[in-house]
């Protein structure tokens, strides 16, 4: 690697942690090219050479708080193997909460981010969304065994899109009118009853 890439890289990784603590701070909104590279000691236009824009910059930072939510998850069933996938799913919720409640502000930016309509999300990007759908997909495929592929997929993104919708309500504390505390009863009601047969 050359020197100039070393630079580069640096610079990149510099960028994207002041980048991270200041969206953590005040949120995405308060994210300004100026104050970045005065903070990072660069001039504006070296971090477009970095980054093609302060879109593809709060895409770096999600892919890290992508990375942090995966661990979180990942840690809230470790030693709970043997319990049922319908309560590792609720633990699982729980812990996806618990993470958006305590890093707000880089959590919203997950869904806040505004990319033009013709914008290609990046083959990483993807990446990084589909191992932290992965620790769903293991209790989801053994409630559902008949699932696979596509229609499993299908399934992970629609339990996932469930309790993110209770999420962001109970911590808006709007629409739903559901206290914050009340969330965690609330996501255990819907994933506990996902496998009972319905009456027809």
């Amino acid at each position: 690697m050359s020197k100039v890439d070393e630079r580069r890289n640096d610079l990149r990784s510099m960028l994207v942690k002041l980048a991270e603590v200041q969206i953590s701070r005040s949120g995405m909104a308060s994210l300004r090219a100026r104050d970045l590279a005065g903070e990072a000691g660069c001039a504006v236009g070296a971090i477009y050479n970095v980054f093609a824009d302060m879109n593809a910059l709060v895409l770096a930072v999600n892919g890290q708080t992508f990375a942090r939510i995966g661990a979180e998850v990942a840690g809230a069933v470790t030693g709970h193997e043997a319990l049922p996938p319908e309560q590792r799913l609720v633990l699982l919720a729980r812990a996806y909460f618990n993470f958006a409640d305590q890093n707000h502000h880089l959590w919203r930016a997950l869904c806040d981010i505004d990319l033009p309509d013709d914008a290609a999300v990046p083959d990483w990007y993807r990446a990084d969304l589909k191992k932290l759908f992965s620790h769903i997909a293991l209790p989801v495929s053994q409630i559902f065994q008949g699932l696979a592929g596509k229609d499993l997929d299908l399934m992970v993104r629609a339990l996932f899109s469930s309790v993110h919708g209770i999420v962001d309500l109970g911590l808006q504390n709007r629409i739903s009118g559901v206290p914050k505390a009340q969330v965690e009863a609330m996501i255990s009601a819907v994933l506990l009853q996902i496998s009972k047969p319905t009456i027809s």
